[in-house]
């Protein structure tokens, strides 16, 4: 079995996006051992006469440790507190005046309050109270060996660290809840998305539903009705025409029951054909009646219906985000079929792709809107549109180009392949 490797520690406030932030526990660290490494050493054998070796010694592993504090509270608070305890009890084996601070010089007070603001920040409510109870158990249990008697100074560590132990847990909570609400709040936007994305499909699929069930329906009744409209038919042809109406018609239930998946409970049935290309006329004189002045080129070609259908939408909705977003805004609309330019003969030919198969092109384009819009241009909207039109040009195997333009405006561009090869 290969063993699992555990994953470094991180810095305190290593997930800050500024990077002062981030490097701001080095420095604090930093100045602390810097400053109380000598000071330490002074005053221990200074003040409190203290041998210059044993003072060395317990200022080191009193300040040195402050520098992995910043990656490991927990372990240099072990070192630390133990180099308290034994400076105070060696302490105890030279006289020094009693107005001085035992069983924790000053020093040590600053260093082990620091520590402390180090384990609030990255430890657990369950640790930091051990960390309390530890400490005041030592400040008490010293204090039945004070040299001068008891005095109020001698529990000034135990109030320090236990305030500032508080204050390092409550600012790690806080951060730890902004944490968490901020990734919910992307996971409920992904989820938004992918549930708009989903609803759009489904009306998408409803949509071709007809379009195919019609497709259906025809080849149900010419399979049905050709014994009576050729004559003459062999039996077996006959029997493979019934066949096929049998299969289209179970085909067709099918359809209808996975439609029937798709389907809210408050959707009910459409019974009016499906949309395309002949009806973009009519949205363009609604959208006129609303007030945005359109100019629209149309196109009389024989398409595909789901083609047809799908340049219908496209227009329906970048209409509807002019209204919404640019009103009165100029408008052009045209939807026109392009042809593959003949490549010279002199070239070799290449197997034909859908860039080179003739393609329905439908262009939306608006300009900036005469007063000052609700809302910026399609940014941060919670409509379907831009998503319903990716996945109705998606659906078909063509291109969408969607974006603002130079003066302000917007252009929706949408090219659809009218050929069934492009549709694979």
């Amino acid at each position: 079995m290969t063993a699992v490797e555990e994953e470094p520690p991180r810095a305190l406030l290593a997930g800050a996006s500024r990077r002062w932030v981030r490097l701001l526990p080095w420095a604090v660290a930093f100045v602390l051992s810097v400053a109380l490494l000598p000071t330490t050493i002074q005053v221990l054998t200074a003040d409190y006469g203290l041998n210059g070796g044993l003072a060395s010694a317990l200022a080191v592993a009193q300040a040195a440790p402050l520098l992995l504090a910043v990656v490991r509270p927990l372990q240099a608070w072990y070192v630390i507190f133990a180099a308290d305890v034994a400076g105070a009890l060696a302490l105890l084996t030279v006289d020094f005046k009693e107005q001085l601070l035992w069983p924790f010089p000053p020093m040590e007070i600053v260093g082990y309050v620091g520590l402390c603001l180090a384990l609030g920040l990255r430890e657990p409510r369950r640790t930091l109270l051990l960390v309390w109870l530890a400490t005041a158990g030592a400040n008490i249990a010293l204090g039945f060996f004070a040299p001068n008697g008891t005095s109020a100074m001698n529990v000034l560590l135990t109030i320090l660290s236990g305030v500032v132990l508080v204050l390092g847990g409550a600012l790690r909570e806080r951060y730890d809840a902004q944490r968490r609400l901020a990734e919910q709040e992307t996971i409920s936007e992904a989820e938004r998305d992918r549930r708009t994305l989903l609803e759009e499909r489904a009306r998408i699929a409803r949509e071709l539903h007809d379009v195919v069930a019609h497709h259906m329906s025809v080849i149900t009744v010419q399979a049905d009705t050709a014994a009576y409209r050729l004559e003459r038919l062999p039996p077996d042809v006959q029997e493979e025409f019934t066949s096929i109406a049998a299969t289209s018609r179970e085909s067709l239930g099918e359809m209808r029951r996975l439609l029937g998946v798709l389907r809210n409970e408050e959707a009910n049935g459409e019974l009016a054909p499906q949309p395309g290309l002949t009806r973009i006329g009519q949205l363009v004189e609604a959208t006129a009646r609303a007030g945005v002045p359109v100019e629209f080129t149309p196109c009389d070609a024989d398409v595909p219906e789901a083609v047809g259908l799908s340049a219908y939408r496209i227009v329906q909705e970048a209409l509807a985000n002019v209204v919404r977003h640019a009103p009165s805004a100029p408008t052009q609309v045209s939807v026109s079929v392009s042809q593959p330019e003949p490549e010279p003969m002199s070239e070799p030919t290449t197997e034909s792709g859908s860039e080179d198969s003739a393609r329905l092109t439908v262009l939306v384009v608006n300009g900036p809107s005469p007063q000052p819009p609700a809302a910026p241009l399609e940014e941060g909207g919670t409509g379907h549109g831009l998503v319903g039109m990716r996945e109705r040009v998606r659906l078909v195997g063509g291109t969408l180009d969607a974006g603002p333009v130079p003066d302000g405006g917007f252009r929706v561009a949408a090219q659809l392949p009218l050929t069934e090869k492009d549709f694979t």
